[in-house]
């Protein structure tokens, strides 16, 4: 959720100015020195002594919208009272609403709805608890929770700064994949009693979105939730991912001619992300996988203070590979990245594989630059939406919990999580195939669906799906 460094936008400069002392003509030089062009003048207040314009600025550079307002509050008479833009415009009042499947038009209708014919809804819910899914919001509704301590690009912001996220995020699970879900920012960043605040509403929702929950208590968190709960619990963060990573190298490992079973894997980054992409590459029959973080190499053998290394250096680097990124990457196949900017070199490239792939997904600066990499990598990847390769988990989530929801899946297991990368990599034809593109758009209009038809054929093969499997 990094702030980008540049790109046109317009912002909207509200100044208030003396008619006595301000001069337009200053307003207009100083924003034209400071990156800005005007674009429109609106009048939106006078007085006697002031005037109230709404300045229309076209800035090339979001930094220049800083300097602006700097500039503008130094000359005598200009009061900058207020700055916005198209983002925060679309912010206004929040970008989600909540809003009537039917109109409640008469007393018969209110009846119905409310008072006194809900009672019988109600007593059949108490009788039978499962009818929730079919006669509440249960059945279609997910539940977006955070505590903001580790929002991408932005860290420990807290739940109120993260609460646009999360809206965000419920947008997209809407509009791709008709899933109603509600933003919940919890203040507080105690393990024990976000199990117990989530455990508490968990009745009102269909499933339950882990997001932005910082390393390492969101493995607490998730895995005791789902232990408690009868609902799927997913940390995004973590297995979205993981899918979208597993689907990019179904494709990559195609294109260059290899088997993904047959690779050897140096991951980078030893947090949630990475953790969860090694358990879904194993599951998907990598034996090869060595991870590297600060220090070096995990190694079987070592002292290791946190009990998710303790577990990554029993389960991985069976060759007990040691030393630094450098070292290991030696004869690579596959290089992938979730850790820091400008970790990898094109040294380290060299010394990988033929026909070496490169998931560099950092964000907003990946490990290493696409262009640095040109000429020596043969497929690479990034979080980025400004290069080609992008691995966003947007392509998992939505279709995921459209599935989930419609078999009424009790949890996630890794068998569904395979059957949605697999999905997200059939979306790209053998035509299509190639180094720019072996993962689909987020925009791609057959992505959720396939997801969701694969999760729910998945969740039936598992065991896990609770709804007859020939309809509702």
């Amino acid at each position: 959720m990094a702030v980008p460094k540049s790109g046109s936008t317009n912002i909207i400069v509200r100044v208030e100015m003396d008619k006595a002392s301000a001069a337009f003509g200053r307003i207009a030089m100083a924003i034209g020195d400071s990156g800005g062009d005007i674009v429109a003048i609106d009048v939106s207040g006078t007085g006697k002594v002031t005037t109230i314009r709404d300045l229309t600025v076209n800035i090339t550079d979001t930094g220049a919208k800083d300097l602006i307002v700097q500039v503008l509050n130094k000359l005598p008479g200009v009061k900058v009272l207020q700055v916005s833009d198209q983002t925060f415009l679309m912010h206004l009042g929040g970008k989600i609403e909540v809003t009537p499947k039917m109109a409640i038009k008469s007393r018969d209708d209110l009846s119905r709805v409310y008072t006194p014919g809900v009672a019988s809804v109600c007593m059949a819910i108490h009788e039978d608890p499962s009818r929730a899914h079919t006669l509440t919001i249960k059945r279609n509704t997910v539940a977006v929770v955070s505590d903001g301590s580790a929002v991408l690009g932005l860290g420990n912001i807290g739940p109120l700064a993260a609460m646009p996220v999360m809206e965000g995020k419920a947008m997209l699970f809407k509009q791709l994949a008709g899933v109603d879900a509600f933003p919940i920012c919890l203040d507080s960043q105690d393990t024990e009693e976000i199990i117990a605040t989530i455990k508490r509403i968990a009745p009102a929702f269909g499933g339950i979105n882990l997001e932005d929950i910082s390393s390492p208590r969101c493995f607490e968190i998730e895995r005791r939730l789902i232990e408690e709960l009868d609902i799927p619990v997913f940390h995004d963060d973590q297995h979205g991912t993981a899918v979208v990573l597993l689907a990019g190298l179904y494709n990559a490992v195609k294109l260059v001619g290899k088997r993904l079973e047959d690779c050897k894997i140096v991951l980078c980054g030893i947090g949630a992300a990475g953790i969860a992409c090694t358990k879904i590459l194993q599951a998907a029959g990598v034996t090869r996988i060595v991870g590297v973080d600060r220090e070096g190499a995990i190694v079987r053998g070592n002292e290791y203070t946190h009990d998710a290394w303790r577990w990554y250096a029993e389960h991985t680097n069976p060759d007990k590979e040691s030393g630094t990124l450098s070292d290991v990457i030696v004869d690579a196949d596959i290089f992938i990245g979730v850790s820091g900017p400008g970790v990898l070199s094109r040294g380290d490239i060299g010394k990988m594989a033929p026909d070496p792939i490169v998931f560099a997904m950092a964000n907003p600066t990946p490990e290493i630059a696409p262009e640095e990499a040109e000429g020596i990598v043969r497929v690479i990847a990034t979080g980025r939406s400004d290069y080609p390769n992008q691995i966003n988990n947007v392509l998992c989530f939505p279709g995921l919990f459209r599935g989930v929801l419609d078999c009424r899946a009790s949890r996630v297991t890794e068998e569904m999580k395979i059957a949605a990368a697999k999905a997200i990599a059939s979306v790209v034809g053998e035509d299509e195939l190639n180094e720019q593109y072996i993962i689909p758009s987020v925009f791609n209009p057959h992505v959720a669906e396939k997801v969701k038809e694969a999760v729910v054929q998945a969740a039936y093969a598992s065991g896990v799906a609770r709804r007859r499997e020939r309809g509702f």
